[in-house]
């Protein structure tokens, strides 16, 4: 399967298969220097599968750790030092392997060094299927998450989904957020059918027909970053379940899809505050208790930590706390929120978790 991009220049394609990686070749035989970026887990795994990018065109290899410990200020510092230590040109091409984080990492050394070399996505999750199109790039900071950052557009995208087959469970679930987050966006319909597919823990660790469902994630996303790729507008609502879920995520060090899915159902409770809907609360936790999200956690949150998080959110203004929120499945709206409001759904959704 095959998508791209439709800006007026500088588009991209999105490849999604197994044995995608075949297609790399296409895309880097004309560059001097070839930097590959690869998550350390991903080169443990899959060194025999990556080998002919070091072989064939003497690429520079770059380990960097799984997950957000690589997005920080001082291993980025540490890591475009040691790139520029090898005499590069512009005529290079940065290749990501590995999840969002290594995705965002490599994207920013890309969109930095030597003020901007091409770079090329190669997604090794489920949850990098969100994060490897639509050209954002960062590193996180003291203060929050991925405050630090660019858009910056890839080449291409080459969704291997050969790689899914050694994901854990817990990544399963990392990146399905993603997933159900898109059919959210897009229509009562999708969510039904995706809730029906993947009806417990058994049929989503399977991945059955997940490419199905990742191309329309990534379809969806794409219909709306076309529209508004600097996140002025429209592309905010992609951020679906991200205000208070990146603050938890940021304060408990838990995935981040565990984190959004927390916060998906937090702006449910949002959303029936304030704009009178009438979202069955107790269904979505029962469905994300089928697929054994680790929900109590829930229980261990103050408020206070999390309040101060969200009032650095970037969708916020001079206003205070904008949250995306769902006037009906496949209808966002963004939505300034007071924190009278806020606290008071926090507390209603502990009191749900305790239930």
């Amino acid at each position: 399967m095959k998508l791209q991009t439709t800006y007026e220049t500088n588009n991209y394609p999105i490849i999604i298969e197994h044995n995608a990686l075949k297609d790399l070749r296409h895309y880097i035989e004309n560059y001097k220097d070839i930097i590959l970026v690869v998550d350390s887990e991903i080169a443990n795994k899959w060194d025999d599968t990556l080998e002919f990018i070091t072989s064939e065109y003497d690429a520079h290899k770059l380990m960097v750790p799984s997950g957000e410990t690589t997005k920080s200020l001082a291993y980025y510092a540490e890591s475009i030092e040691t790139l520029l230590n090898k005499n590069l040109t512009r005529n290079t091409c940065i290749i990501a392997v590995g999840g969002g984080a290594t995705g965002d990492f490599a994207g920013f050394i890309a969109s930095t060094l030597l003020r901007g070399v091409d770079f090329i996505q190669v997604p090794t999750t489920i949850l990098a299927h969100d994060s490897s199109v639509g050209g954002k790039v960062g590193i996180n900071s003291k203060h929050g998450k991925n405050l630090i950052g660019a858009f910056y557009r890839p080449n291409a995208v080459i969704y291997d989904l050969n790689f899914l087959s050694t994901l854990p469970y817990t990544e399963v679930l990392s990146g399905y957020a993603e997933v159900y987050k898109h059919a959210l966006l897009n229509s009562a319909n999708a969510v039904r059918d995706i809730e029906a597919h993947f009806y417990n823990k058994a049929t989503l660790a399977s991945l059955d027909e997940i490419e199905y469902y990742l191309f329309k994630g990534i379809e969806t996303k794409l219909n709306i970053i076309v529209k508004d790729e600097k996140e002025s507008n429209v592309r905010k609502f992609l951020n679906l379940g991200h205000t208070f879920g990146h603050a938890v995520e940021y304060k408990f060090k838990i995935p981040h899809g565990h984190a959004v899915m927390i916060g998906i159902l937090f702006q449910f409770i949002v959303s029936n505050h304030i704009l009178n809907q009438n979202f069955n609360i107790s269904h979505y936790i029962s469905y994300l208790n089928s697929l054994e999200y680790p929900l109590n956690i829930i229980n261990t949150f103050d408020f206070d930590p999390l309040y101060e998080l969200m009032l650095r959110d970037k969708k916020n203004d001079q206003q205070g706390v904008q949250m995306v929120l769902l006037e009906g499945l496949g209808n966002p709206v963004v939505k300034h929120v007071d924190k009278s409001i806020l606290l008071e759904s926090f507390n209603a959704l502990q009191t749900y978790i305790k239930k």
